[in-house]
């Protein structure tokens, strides 16, 4: 069975920031296409895809619906295969780095120092956990071949 491509609109090709979702999108299904998938993950991928390009919308409703299936994919792949794109545990971990870390650090130096103020101070070094954390994640997942050739933060 074969991954189904997504289909071109024309009609939206003066919308370069729905363009720009389309072509991550269709070089999601081009990098797992070189991937070997299982019967059940390709039907699921080909009824999202099938999903998006049967959907008869306008071009915010179809921007919509092409990220809610991307996510809907990438989420599948991830519980199932363990596959990630480029930087996905830094962009989970950074935000994670400066509630969990950032924010009790901040509220440490603000007591201790006896001013709230620097509540504020403990935010960058979360962030900086974070991000170490996420990037140490993602190379781990590089190394063992759990990493699709793709970067969707755009």
């Amino acid at each position: 069975m074969e991954l189904i491509e997504l289909n071109k609109r024309l009609d939206f090709a003066t919308n370069e920031k729905l363009t720009k979702k389309t072509d991550g999108y269709s070089e999601l299904i081009q990098e797992l296409g070189k991937r070997e998938l299982n019967d059940n993950i390709k039907e699921s991928i080909n009824t999202e895809t099938g999903n998006v390009n049967a959907f008869p919308g306008s071009e915010k409703d179809f921007a919509k619906i092409l990220t809610k299936s991307q996510n809907t994919i990438l989420k599948l792949i991830e519980k199932e295969l363990k596959l990630v794109v480029k930087n996905h545990y830094r962009n989970l971990w950074l935000p994670l780095g400066m509630s969990a870390f950032g924010i009790p650090m901040g509220v440490a130096f603000g007591t201790a120092l006896g001013n709230l103020a620097f509540l504020g101070l403990g935010l960058p070094i979360g962030m900086g956990i974070g991000i170490a954390v996420g990037t140490v994640m993602d190379s781990k997942a590089a190394k063992e071949g759990r990493q699709l050739d793709i970067d969707l933060t755009a």
